[in-house]
């Protein structure tokens, strides 16, 4: 594996501390800002609504430039919105500094997937994508705890600051590392990216990833609730059970990149299903606490072996330009995000109980087995040939524009 995605990988931990780290800050954010913490937690919906936005959009201005000079400049935008936040005199310049901070987010998961893939053989491109979501899920387990930490002691806004020398050390990676193949810009331009899109396998894949993780934030989005009145958990001892998530989310991450190159639809599938698995057993898991610290890890594991083949399928549907849809699939994880936890709160409104959320997950993986099972007919229909091991055809060392 080339030491270029070790550089994607030092972004996308940066990408993965800033997303999450103002969760456990919010007490601290409210108080210093003097607002409530449910308006601080609109902090969380700016940044998420950055990604939606962003992902698309950024994808679609940039298409003519080259991947290379895209990431560096994605990298620069984040640096720019995590000092912003830093330097915030106030709740409302925060939320914008917020908003900025996740417009690059999905565009850099986008066109970084392509990048990864198009440096390996394509019998490694899963591991390839694997090793650039190592960097996020990674940030769970190291960045996010440290993060917070330095927050607590530090003040909220040296946190935003260590963020952002994690980002310049994102961008001298990039620069140094990421081939000068990619210094061209693609063949296929903003026409052929917006062509992609047009096609329905490219939208059921989309629709996949809705449904999946739409599945995996029913449940994480209460998990402490979860912990705390099913479990017995005492509150302290949850930030080391949501390490454990981020343990079982990398290990499935790892796993799911190996399997995918071998077998893309039958890991997605087999992903969906031990999704399916686990959430319809959290009522059983939560009763003791070290079944309910399996039933996190399991989550974890159960959820991230689909991330990379749902990526690589958007990306393998939209092969003639891939760069627009691959970061619409990280629009899509956001909407997953979003619509996940609205689905999940429904669930504990009606009373359901304080597992109800994880078996409203279970639900949406069916559904997500139910679009991946229509996606599989549309490609049968279509007589598509199942390259179930190649994104796009390899092309050997011909041309910089032909291999960016």
């Amino acid at each position: 594996m080339p030491l270029a995605l070790l550089a994607l990988a030092v972004g996308a931990f940066g990408i993965g501390t800033t997303e999450f780290v103002i969760m456990g800050l919010l007490p601290e954010v409210a108080d210093d800002l003097h607002v409530s913490i449910p308006t601080a937690g609109h902090l969380v919906s700016a940044y998420a609504l950055g990604v939606v936005i962003g992902a698309p959009l950024l994808a679609a201005v940039t298409a003519r430039l080259s991947r290379r000079t895209v990431l560096i400049g994605l990298m620069v935008l984040f640096v720019g919105g995590n000092a912003l936040s830093a330097f915030a005199p106030g709740y409302d310049s925060l939320l914008a500094a917020r908003f900025l901070s996740g417009l690059p987010h999905g565009a850099f998961f986008g066109v970084g997937a392509v990048v990864a893939t198009t440096m390996v053989a394509p019998e490694r491109k899963a591991r390839s994508v694997s090793l650039m979501f190592l960097g996020l899920t990674i940030a769970n387990i190291v960045g996010v705890p440290a993060a917070t930490l330095m927050g607590q002691h530090l003040g909220w806004r040296a946190t935003f600051l260590g963020v952002s020398v994690i980002g310049l050390a994102a961008i001298a990676s990039l620069a140094l590392l990421i081939p000068h193949d990619h210094a061209q810009a693609p063949a296929a331009g903003l026409r052929g990216e917006l062509a992609a899109l047009r096609s329905l396998p490219v939208w059921l894949a989309l629709g996949t990833t809705v449904a999946g993780f739409g599945a995996l934030f029913s449940a994480y989005s209460y998990i402490t609730p979860m912990l705390t009145d099913a479990a017995g958990f005492a509150d302290g001892s949850v930030t080391l059970l949501l390490a454990l998530f981020g343990v079982g989310a990398t290990a499935g991450n790892l796993v799911g990149g190996r399997l995918a190159d071998h077998s893309m639809r039958g890991t997605l599938f087999g992903g969906l299903v031990s999704l399916v698995v686990v959430l319809s057993l959290f009522p059983l898991l939560m009763t003791t606490e070290w079944s309910a610290a399996l039933a996190v890890v399991l989550l974890g594991v159960a959820a991230f072996v689909t991330g990379s083949p749902l990526q690589l399928m958007v990306m393998e549907k939209a092969s003639a330009g891939p760069s627009l849809a691959s970061s619409a699939n990280q629009a899509a994880f956001n909407l997953a995000n979003a619509g996940g936890a609205w689905i999940g709160g429904l669930a504990l409104a009606a009373g359901f109980g304080a597992t109800s959320p994880a078996l409203a997950g279970a639900v949406l993986a069916v559904l997500g087995l139910g679009v991946a099972g229509t996606a599989a007919a549309v490609d049968r229909r279509r007589a598509v040939p199942g390259r179930e091991r190649v994104v796009a055809t390899h092309v050997p060392d011909q041309s910089p524009a032909l291999q960016s």
